[in-house]
């Protein structure tokens, strides 16, 4: 899998990952620095890997999904960057986003190197969009060829509004 930032071509540490297959296991660091195991993470769920919600693109594409998660049943959406979680919990009070839970890969990068969206060069994620079963099967996998660049909406929502049904 290659991407690029602003043209340049980046290296992601880790594997990519493919539909069909199972959402691997990680650690990640909520809001009150508490430990959040993967596990943890019951039903159906949607991970945007997003390099900082402080930039513009992760900024819309949190928004978009904040704003869509309002019709769905079942389904939890988590946006994961490197971001501090205080940094975190300020965008998201200032954004308004109250149905998007944000939750941090500083600590141990797991999700990064577990999900192959860790660019070696930049120490962030990529921008990634996982839609992941009640089982913990990957329904739908989109890594973006352009970290500056939205994924396709369109593709994930169909693919969320699938798990429901």
């Amino acid at each position: 899998m290659q991407v690029t930032f602003k043209g340049t071509p980046m290296t992601l540490i880790g594997q990519p990952l493919k539909p069909g297959e199972q959402m691997p296991g990680f650690t990640l660091c909520g809001p009150e620095l508490e430990k959040v195991e993967s596990e943890m993470l019951t039903g159906s769920k949607v991970f945007l890997s997003v390099p900082s919600l402080d930039t513009g693109v992760c900024d819309a594409q949190v928004r978009r999904f904040n704003q869509a998660a309002a019709a769905f049943r079942g389904v939890t959406v988590y946006a994961v960057s490197m971001d501090l979680p205080f940094a975190q919990a300020r965008w998201c009070g200032a954004a308004g986003v109250e149905r998007v839970r944000v939750l941090s890969d500083f600590r141990e990068r797991e999700f990064g190197k577990a999900t192959g969206t860790l660019i070696k060069e930049l120490g962030l994620l990529t921008r990634a969009v996982f839609v992941v079963d009640g089982q913990g099967r990957l329904t739908h996998v989109e890594y973006v060829g352009e970290v500056a660049q939205h994924p396709d909406y369109d593709a994930a929502l169909a693919a969320i509004h699938a798990l429901q049904g």
